[in-house]
């Protein structure tokens, strides 16, 4: 197991490694960023990975002194905070990536599950801090999060609790990428506002030819950024399809209120880019379907405060703390 050595107002860096790009942040003990960089991800080669990690660290580490660095990452973590177990995009499997960053970088180094790292940054900085009990969740292309229970984030027994985008919201629904069918996610997430829309649009759909004219003609460019700002403008097809999408979240959000009872929602992820065009649907929703609603206190919902920082600050206060 690695452990942190950091004092409490130490300098630590956080990093948040995505599919696409790794990024970094040094960050002081207010959640301030003091500096940041990032690199592009080597993809699925696991070495190379622990390599531009180690190559990023030293780069922001060379005029701030750095105690520890903590590191998000997709998949199962253990309880070690060091071991990822299975990460769905990478060949992680009983991968001490703790550890080997740790010999690279020569400092502490704590690892936690992404959508964690990014629920404590709420916590900690952003727009959950005014309770000790929150449920964040991030919808992009799947739906992640975390939960905080009682100031504590909550990581059960083997350290892989949070894994909300896998509540099952429709029996025998569409199969995910889990090996399960009906996940939250298939029903909640950017890849499946993206999916419908081009189904709805392929099909021919009564109002959905706007948007595909905003796309070119070509149904396989209608992404999520395309319909959000078609919705914006207006659009009545893309203005439904993020209703669709929020009230699914909606439902799903109500039935892990009904086990967590948060006193805070956390709405965050490159989706919630759509602002209440995505949570007015999705707090209607939760509202409907809240077990005991009207004689319960009922949990506000929010939009995250920290956009793509959530993740680095998150992890660099976790090694921190």
């Amino acid at each position: 197991m690695t452990t942190t050595g950091a004092a409490a107002g130490a300098l630590t860096c956080g990093i948040d490694i995505g599919g696409t790009k790794i990024a970094g942040a040094v960050v002081d003990a207010d959640g301030t960023v003091v500096a940041e960089a990032r690199v592009t991800s080597p993809a699925t080669d696991p070495s190379a990975i622990e390599t531009a990690v180690a190559g990023l660290v030293a780069q922001l580490t060379a005029d701030h002194p750095v105690e520890a660095v903590g590191v998000g990452a997709a998949g199962y973590i253990a309880s070690d905070r060091s071991t990822v177990l299975f990460a769905p995009n990478i060949a992680w499997r009983n991968e001490p990536l703790g550890a080997d960053l740790a010999r690279l970088i020569g400092l502490p180094v704590v690892v936690e599950n992404d959508g964690n790292v990014a629920a404590w940054g709420e916590f900690r900085h952003g727009a959950g801090r005014d309770h000790d009990d929150q449920l964040m969740v991030t919808v992009g292309t799947g739906v992640g999060g975390g939960v905080i229970a009682s100031g504590r984030l909550l990581r059960g027994a083997h350290g892989v609790a949070g894994e909300i985008g896998h509540l099952r919201l429709v029996p025998n629904g569409r199969l995910c990428g889990c090996g399960n069918h009906g996940c939250l996610e298939q029903y909640g997430s950017g890849t499946a506002l993206v999916r419908d829309a081009r189904a709805a649009v392929a099909a021919g759909e009564a109002g959905s030819a706007a948007l595909l004219e905003r796309a070119g003609g070509d149904v396989e460019k209608i992404d999520g950024p395309l319909i959000t700002t078609a919705a914006h403008d207006g659009d009545a097809f893309a203005v439904a399809a993020l209703a669709a999408l929020g009230d699914a979240l909606g439902q799903g959000v109500a039935s892990l209120a009904a086990v967590l009872d948060p006193g805070v929602v956390v709405v965050g992820g490159g989706v919630s880019d759509a602002g209440d065009l995505l949570l007015g649907p999705l707090r209607e929703a939760f509202e409907r379907e809240l077990t005991g609603r009207g004689v319960r206190p009922e949990a506000e919902i929010r939009p995250a405060a920290m956009g793509n920082r959530a993740g680095m600050v998150g992890a660099a206060d976790l090694a921190r703390n």
